[in-house]
Protein backbone atom coordinates (compact mmCIF):
# COMPACT_ATOMS: atom_id res chain seq x y z
CA UNK A 1 0.00 0.00 0.00
CA UNK A 2 2.73 2.44 0.91
CA UNK A 3 4.55 1.58 -2.28
CA UNK A 4 1.41 2.20 -4.32
CA UNK A 5 0.92 5.58 -2.72
CA UNK A 6 4.51 6.54 -3.37
CA UNK A 7 4.18 5.50 -6.99
CA UNK A 8 1.03 7.50 -7.36
CA UNK A 9 2.70 10.49 -5.77
CA UNK A 10 5.62 10.15 -8.11
CA UNK A 11 3.26 9.84 -11.05
CA UNK A 12 1.44 12.96 -9.95
CA UNK A 13 4.70 14.77 -9.54
CA UNK A 14 5.81 13.68 -12.98
CA UNK A 15 2.56 14.80 -14.51
CA UNK A 16 2.75 18.07 -12.65
CA UNK A 17 6.33 18.58 -13.67
CA UNK A 18 5.49 17.80 -17.24
CA UNK A 19 2.66 20.29 -17.19
CA UNK A 20 4.78 23.06 -15.83
CA UNK A 21 7.51 22.35 -18.33
CA UNK A 22 5.00 22.51 -21.15
CA UNK A 23 3.63 25.76 -19.83
CA UNK A 24 7.08 27.23 -19.58
CA UNK A 25 7.87 26.11 -23.09
CA UNK A 26 4.70 27.74 -24.35
CA UNK A 27 5.62 30.96 -22.62
CA UNK A 28 9.08 30.81 -24.11
CA UNK A 29 7.59 30.18 -27.54
CA UNK A 30 5.28 33.16 -27.11
CA UNK A 31 8.22 35.33 -26.09
CA UNK A 32 10.20 34.09 -29.06
CA UNK A 33 7.25 34.85 -31.34
CA UNK A 34 6.97 38.34 -29.92
CA UNK A 35 10.70 38.86 -30.33
CA UNK A 36 10.44 37.65 -33.91
CA UNK A 37 7.50 39.98 -34.52
CA UNK A 38 9.45 42.89 -33.06
CA UNK A 39 12.45 42.00 -35.17
CA UNK A 40 10.26 41.79 -38.27
CA UNK A 41 8.73 45.16 -37.45
CA UNK A 42 12.19 46.64 -36.96
CA UNK A 43 13.34 45.12 -40.23
CA UNK A 44 10.25 46.49 -41.99
CA UNK A 45 10.89 49.91 -40.48
CA UNK A 46 14.52 49.76 -41.57
CA UNK A 47 13.45 48.70 -45.05
CA UNK A 48 10.93 51.55 -45.19
CA UNK A 49 13.59 54.00 -44.03
CA UNK A 50 15.98 52.68 -46.65
CA UNK A 51 13.28 52.97 -49.32
CA UNK A 52 12.51 56.51 -48.22
CA UNK A 53 16.20 57.41 -48.33
CA UNK A 54 16.52 55.87 -51.78
CA UNK A 55 13.45 57.78 -52.98
CA UNK A 56 14.86 61.03 -51.58
CA UNK A 57 18.22 60.40 -53.25
CA UNK A 58 16.46 59.63 -56.55
CA UNK A 59 14.41 62.82 -56.27
CA UNK A 60 17.53 64.88 -55.54
CA UNK A 61 19.32 63.32 -58.49
CA UNK A 62 16.36 64.11 -60.76
CA UNK A 63 16.25 67.68 -59.48
CA UNK A 64 20.00 68.08 -60.05
CA UNK A 65 19.66 66.74 -63.58
CA UNK A 66 16.74 69.09 -64.25
CA UNK A 67 18.66 72.08 -62.94
CA UNK A 68 21.72 71.11 -64.99
CA UNK A 69 19.55 70.82 -68.10
CA UNK A 70 18.00 74.21 -67.37
CA UNK A 71 21.44 75.76 -66.82
CA UNK A 72 22.79 74.24 -70.02
CA UNK A 73 19.73 75.41 -71.94
CA UNK A 74 20.32 78.94 -70.67
CA UNK A 75 24.04 78.68 -71.44
CA UNK A 76 23.36 77.47 -74.96
CA UNK A 77 20.74 80.15 -75.48
CA UNK A 78 23.24 82.82 -74.49
CA UNK A 79 25.90 81.20 -76.66
CA UNK A 80 23.57 81.21 -79.65
CA UNK A 81 22.61 84.80 -78.94
CA UNK A 82 26.27 85.81 -78.95
CA UNK A 83 26.86 83.90 -82.16
CA UNK A 84 23.87 85.59 -83.79
CA UNK A 85 25.11 88.99 -82.62
CA UNK A 86 28.54 88.34 -84.06
CA UNK A 87 27.03 87.22 -87.34
CA UNK A 88 24.86 90.32 -87.57
CA UNK A 89 27.82 92.54 -86.75
CA UNK A 90 29.87 90.90 -89.50
CA UNK A 91 27.03 91.35 -91.99
CA UNK A 92 26.62 95.00 -91.02
CA UNK A 93 30.35 95.58 -91.42
CA UNK A 94 30.24 93.97 -94.84
CA UNK A 95 27.25 96.08 -95.87
CA UNK A 96 28.93 99.19 -94.52
CA UNK A 97 32.08 98.49 -96.51
CA UNK A 98 30.12 97.92 -99.71
CA UNK A 99 28.14 101.06 -99.07
CA UNK A 100 31.31 102.98 -98.27
CA UNK A 101 32.88 102.02 -101.58
CA UNK A 102 29.79 103.23 -103.36
CA UNK A 103 29.75 106.51 -101.41
CA UNK A 104 33.48 106.97 -101.95
CA UNK A 105 33.07 106.69 -105.69
CA UNK A 106 30.21 109.15 -105.62
CA UNK A 107 32.06 111.70 -103.48
CA UNK A 108 35.14 111.47 -105.69
CA UNK A 109 32.99 112.42 -108.65
CA UNK A 110 31.22 115.22 -106.84
CA UNK A 111 34.52 116.58 -105.51
CA UNK A 112 35.83 116.71 -109.05
CA UNK A 113 32.69 118.55 -110.12
CA UNK A 114 32.99 120.97 -107.23
CA UNK A 115 36.61 121.72 -108.02
CA UNK A 116 35.78 122.26 -111.68
CA UNK A 117 32.99 124.63 -110.84
CA UNK A 118 35.38 126.60 -108.70
CA UNK A 119 37.77 126.73 -111.59
CA UNK A 120 40.57 124.83 -109.99
CA UNK A 121 42.15 122.26 -112.19
CA UNK A 122 44.34 119.47 -110.99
Amino acid sequence: MKKKKKKEKRKKKKIKKKKTKKKKKKKKKKKKKEKKKKKKKKKKKKKKKKKKKKKKKKKEKKEKKKNKKKKNKKKNKNKNKRKEKKKKKKERKKDKEQNYEHVERRTKKSRKKLLLSRGVRE
